[in-house]
């Protein structure tokens, strides 16, 4: 039996949301704590320390867009470009690891890209504030 296009619109709801949700979280963390590691982090790469404070529009700004449907494929790609860059600054050491029950490290990062790429692809659906219509929504 085929979804209807009303489960399939609750699908993306739900998993945009529950992305956003879970994103903002680490987001709210950083805006707590400040930036002072990420700038660190930055910093010893060689990249401009300004790039730092990009977390807070991946992890802040994208998020909240998600979780209210607006803007919503090119907050995903937000998203995408934040989980990328932090396995590139962060987590490279462990990209071919498994954990102590047998996961991969990076799985949680691993699914936020995942889910973010999925969102991306698939829009905000018609429970958004963007509604259905729309190539970023």
């Amino acid at each position: 039996m085929a979804a209807t296009h009303g489960s399939q619109d609750l699908g993306k709801a739900v998993l945009r949301i529950v992305l956003g949700i879970l994103i903002l979280l680490h987001g709210i963390a950083k805006v707590i704590n400040g930036p002072g590691g990420i700038v660190q982090m930055v910093d010893q790469a060689g990249l401009p320390s300004f790039i730092a404070y990009g977390v807070y529009i991946g992890e802040v700004l994208a998020p909240v867009l998600l979780i209210i449907g607006l803007w919503t494929r090119a907050a995903a790609l937000v998203i995408v470009i934040n989980m990328l860059f932090a396995v590139g600054l962060v987590h490279m050491h462990q990209l071919g690891m498994l954990n102590k029950s047998g996961g991969w490290e990076l799985e949680l990062q691993g699914m936020f890209l995942g889910a973010a790429v999925a969102v991306m692809l698939l829009g905000a659906g018609r429970f958004s504030v963007g509604g259905a219509g729309g190539p970023l929504n």
